[in-house]
C-alpha cells in the first residue's frame, strides 16, 4: 500500500485514520452548521469545531455539489475562493487545508494563495488537474466519477468505479473515493451499500482510500432517521469503513467521527491474505498464447487489484472476471505446462475465485501493477508468471 505525505500529514496504512472536517462558504450547500460565508465565523468554527475537535484536514467547499442544482463555473468559484482564503489566514489551529472543486484552474489558485491539497469530485474529469496536482506536489483526492465536469459522482453500477478511478491515470500523491451518495438519479440506496459491502476491493490500487458517508441516505434509510438523527448509523459505519481498509473520513462531526474511526482502526484484521491459481491455456490466431488462469483464494484487496489493473483503457490486454460464489470450484488436471502436480494438500483457501485471461505479456504487466497488495497474492502471480512463460 502507498502512502501519501499530505503536506506532512502521512496518510495510508502505516499512519492512523485521518478526519476530514468540512467547512462550506456556499450558501446551497445541504448541512448548515458548516455553512459560513463570514471569514471571521468561519475561522472560529474551523478552530473549535473542526480542528479544535480533532480534525486533521479542513476541506473546503465553495459551492454544492448537489445534482439538483445548476455547477458554477471556475469563474464562479474562483469568485468564492477570497472567502475560504481569508478564512485560512485567520485560523489559528494547525491542519492541513484542501480545497473541493472541480477545476484545474481553482485547484492551481487556491494552492498558490496557500492551500495544501486537492479534492477533485469530479475525479480528473478536467485532465489539466493531475497536471497542476502534480507541479504542486500536492496530495488530491479523486473521486470516482464519469469524463462530465457537470455529472460528478455519477456512477451507477459500482463494477463501473474501476473505470472511473482510472481515468486520466494518477499522481504519485493520489488518494482515492469510490463516490457514496446520491450523486445522480439513477444511484440507489443499495448501489451505495454494495459499494460499501465492497469496499476492501478499492484497495487493490495500492492507494490510500477516502470515504464520505456522514449522514448519507444509503445509511439513514436503514434506521429510519432524519439528517438530523443520523448520528449513529454514521459512527457505526465510520468504524466499519475504517476496519474495511478506509484511511480519511470526511465528516461534519469532528470528534464524534475520530472515536468511531480510531475503533475501527484497533480492530482492523489482517488486510492481506489470498490463495492459489490453477491455470489452463488455448493457443489464438497469429501464434499468440492466451493464458487462463483460475484464482482461488482470493481476499477483496486481491479482488479490487485485479479489477483496477484490467479497468480503464490504458489497462493491459488482459481480462479478469469474479466467479460465481453458488458454483463450486472446479477441479482441474495440472498439464504439462502447470509446472507440477497439485495434490489434495494443495486445495485452494476459502475466499473469491475468479478468472484472469491475458497474453503472458499483459499478465507480466498485471503483476507489475498489483505486485504489493500481498505477499500471497505476489506469491500466486509468481507461479502464475512460471507458468506463463
Amino acid at each position: 500500500m502507498r502512502n501519501v505525505d499530505a503536506a506532512g500529514l502521512g496518510i495510508g496504512d502505516d499512519h492512523p485514520p485521518r478526519i476530514m472536517g468540512v467547512l462550506n462558504v456556499s450558501e446551497e450547500s445541504p448541512y448548515d452548521p458548516s455553512v459560513y460565508d463570514d471569514p471571521g465565523e468561519a475561522a472560529t468554527y474551523v478552530d473549535e469545531e473542526l480542528i479544535g475537535e480533532g480534525a486533521d484536514i479542513v476541506d473546503v467547499g465553495l459551492e454544492s455539489a448537489n445534482k439538483d442544482l445548476d455547477v458554477l463555473s471556475a469563474e464562479q468559484e474562483l469568485a468564492r475562493l477570497d472567502t475560504a482564503v481569508e478564512t485560512l489566514e485567520s485560523t489559528s489551529g494547525d491542519a492541513v487545508w484542501s480545497i473541493e472543486t472541480r477545476y484545474h484552474e481553482v485547484a492551481d489558485e487556491a494552492l498558490s494563495r496557500g492551500f495544501d491539497m486537492v479534492n477533485d469530485i469530479c475525479g480528473f474529469a478536467d485532465p489539466e488537474m493531475p497536471r497542476v496536482c502534480s507541479e504542486h506536489d500536492v496530495a488530491v483526492s479523486k473521486m470516482a466519477s464519469p469524463p462530465d465536469l457537470e455529472r460528478p459522482g455519477a456512477i451507477e453500477d459500482v463494477d463501473d468505479i474501476y473505470e472511473a478511478l482510472s481515468m486520466n491515470g494518477f499522481t504519485d500523491k493520489t488518494i482515492l473515493d469510490p463516490a457514496f451518495g446520491g450523486w445522480s438519479a439513477e444511484k440507489t440506496h443499495e448501489d451505495d451499500r454494495e459499494t460499501f459491502h465492497r469496499l476492501r476491493e478499492f484497495r487493490g490500487y495500492s492507494r490510500p482510500l477516502l470515504v464520505s458517508i456522514n449522514r448519507k441516505s444509503f445509511l439513514k434509510t436503514i434506521a429510519g432517521r432524519s439528517t438530523e438523527e443520523a448520528l449513529p448509523v454514521s459512527l457505526a459505519a465510520t468504524s466499519m469503513a475504517v476496519e474495511r481498509g478506509a484511511h480519511v473520513v470526511r465528516t461534519h462531526d469532528v470528534a464524534e467521527t475520530r472515536d468511531a474511526a480510531l475503533v475501527g482502526a484497533e480492530f482492523a484484521r489482517d488486510r492481506y491474505r489470498s490463495g492459489g491459481a490453477t491455470q489452463g491455456d488455448r493457443s489464438a490466431a497469429e501464434s499468440a498464447v492466451v493464458r487462463t488462469f483460475e484464482l482461488s483464494g482470493l481476499d477483496d484487496p486481491a479482488v479490487g487489484a485485479l479489477r483496477a489493473a484490467t479497468a480503464g483503457p490504458d489497462a493491459p490486454a488482459a481480462a479478469f472476471a469474479l466467479g460465481d460464489p453458488n458454483r463450486e470450484l472446479r477441479e482441474t488436471t495440472p498439464s504439462a505446462t502447470d509446472g507440477g502436480d497439485r495434490t489434495a494438500d494443495d486445495a485452494p483457501a476459502a475466499g473469491h475465485r475468479g478468472l484472469l485471461i491475458g497474453t503472458p505479456t499483459a499478465l507480466s504487466a498485471v503483476r507489475d501493477d498489483v505486485s504489493g497488495v500481498s505477499g500471497d497474492l505476489d506469491a500466486v502471480l509468481d507461479e502464475i508468471g512460471r507458468h506463463g512463460r
